[in-house]
């Protein structure tokens, strides 16, 4: 029977009990080199899952499209189970993704028509597409993880799947056989990096392939079933640009970004859930010299540096007797004796704060981070919570000395409430005066109204800042007649539109 039959990553599709995390292919099949694990989870219920396009979104199901499903269903079924029973699963394990994948499209264009089942080109082509993504993929999240388009992708159970595109969540038609099957894929996700997602360890981040960043939450934390959250990574990686490009930033302003980054400012971007900030670090690290050691720290690697000269390192969480973690602090730590000439943190989110603000006070300048704030003023504010939660007892003006000399500038980045993600702050630390923290804004971004569609309009503005405190980084880097160049000339684009 099926449900007896074992799968490629050792699990059994039919068995009640959740799949248990199978790091790597079993001894008496030889893995397949493709960089995903492979399994063979039951069909999926809806044939429309799989050939999601853009006219797919939906809000409710007709009854007539869930007995068509049920149809799909079961035909897609029998084809599968004459499938498991005609191929030789160790030589398919021996294959690399493309040929296994056309060898199954050839077994099951046969029994088509050895069982003469009556279809067209266009579902026949969608069956072995589906039947291809549920041996060799994720299943039903394949061909959303195709669209370049899509930023988001949040599985929340078995039965609801939102996408969000162009800044906007929308409900799609994806679905999962039940929440076994749902679970099957997050294992099959999270195995790849070798972590795993059960009762007794319930929440996961892990990465895809292409450095998409995903977290699992499974039962008996997630009361409806497993949720499944995936950052994609556009294929086409963003540069400053393309920013510009889009008005996330004005020209000026990523000239100014420009020089922050090759000048070997220390550079915090802070920012809300989906604001861009692992984006905008990328954008910045693109500037780092080719010469320059880099070591980055995160808790599931997503930056994806173009240097030659690299290190990258990961968390750990601990295993089943609890031991083994790795946190961030530990890593950042660890660093410091790797020589590095930079040190970049994808996410600042707790004592790790003090050991960064360290390195960059002693020498290790050029080092950048991202935290969650909704301002820079609320960004240095979450810096000196974060390191008083590490369980230093120093003084606030000990810590927030220790801040204004560690960080050069902050950069702020928002998602607006039309979807769109603009840089709203360049924020430079000036000192302190009395117990306060002094910062003077570069760069703001003005909300003028919105249009008939419903998009927000606005500008970026120069505060009229000639001469910023790290002019004189950038005139020991050369960079000095850049900036002062951008600066004016943003003050002089600024001051034509008051006058018109």
């Amino acid at each position: 029977m099926f449900g007896k039959r074992q799968s490629f990553g050792g699990n059994t599709p039919g068995a009640a009990e959740p799949p248990r995390p199978q790091p790597s292919a079993p001894s008496s099949l030889p893995a397949v080199p493709a960089a995903r694990p492979v399994d063979v989870p039951k069909p999926v219920v809806d044939a429309s899952l799989n050939r999601l396009r853009s006219d797919d979104i939906v809000d409710v199901r007709s009854a007539e499209a869930i007995q068509r499903d049920k149809e799909y269903f079961q035909t897609k079924s029998a084809i599968f189970n004459a499938l498991i029973d005609s191929i030789d699963l160790s030589q398919l394990a021996t294959m690399d993704q493309e040929a296994a994948r056309e060898e199954i499209r050839d077994i099951v264009a046969e029994i088509i028509a050895l069982k003469s089942i009556v279809m067209s080109i266009s579902e026949q082509e969608d069956l072995l597409e589906d039947i291809c993504n549920d041996v060799l993929g994720y299943g039903p999240l394949e061909p959303l993880l195709a669209r370049d388009d899509i930023a988001d992708i949040m599985v929340n159970g078995s039965q609801k799947c939102y996408i969000e595109v162009g800044g906007k969540v929308k409900l799609t038609n994806v679905r999962f056989r039940d929440d076994s099957h749902l679970m099957n894929v997050c294992q099959r996700i999270v195995s790849q990096v070798g972590r795993r997602v059960d009762e007794s360890s319930p929440i996961c981040d892990a990465r895809l392939p292409d450095g998409s960043r995903v977290n699992v939450i499974a039962p008996p934390l997630a009361i409806d079933g497993a949720a499944l959250t995936i950052r994609k990574f556009k294929k086409d990686k963003l540069t400053l640009q393309q920013l510009v490009k889009y008005n996330s930033i004005s020209p000026e302003g990523a000239e100014v970004l420009r020089i922050l980054g090759r000048v070997r400012a220390n550079v915090l971007i802070s920012g809300g859930t989906g604001s861009g900030k692992t984006t905008l670090l990328n954008c910045l690290t693109a500037f780092i010299e080719k010469d320059e050691r880099v070591i980055t720290c995160e808790d599931s690697a997503e930056l994806q540096l173009q240097q030659p000269h690299v290190v990258r390192l990961e968390t750990r969480p601990p295993n089943l007797e609890g031991e083994g973690e790795i946190t961030m602090r530990d890593l950042v730590k660890n660093c410091l004796r790797m020589r590095p000439e930079r040190i970049i943190v994808g996410e600042v989110r707790g004592p790790e704060a003090f050991d960064l603000l360290q390195a960059m006070n002693t020498g290790h300048d050029g080092s950048m981070g991202t935290l969650h704030a909704n301002s820079p003023r609320e960004a240095l504010s979450r810096l000196e919570s974060m390191i008083t939660m590490g369980g230093y007892s120093l003084p606030s003006r000990t810590i927030r000395e220790m801040i204004t000399s560690s960080i050069d500038v902050i950069v702020q980045a928002a998602r607006l409430r039309d979807g769109s993600r603009r840089i709203t702050h360049i924020s430079e630390v000036l000192g302190m005066e009395g117990e306060v923290i002094v910062t003077q804004d570069i760069f703001l971004y003005d909300i003028l109204g919105e249009d008939s569609g419903g998009n927000l309009i606005g500008r970026h503005r120069s505060t009229g800042i000639t001469k910023p405190q790290f002019t004189e980084r950038a005139r020991y880097f050369n960079e000095e007649a850049n900036l002062v160049e951008a600066l004016e000339k943003s003050n002089v684009e600024q001051h034509s539109l008051l006058n018109n």
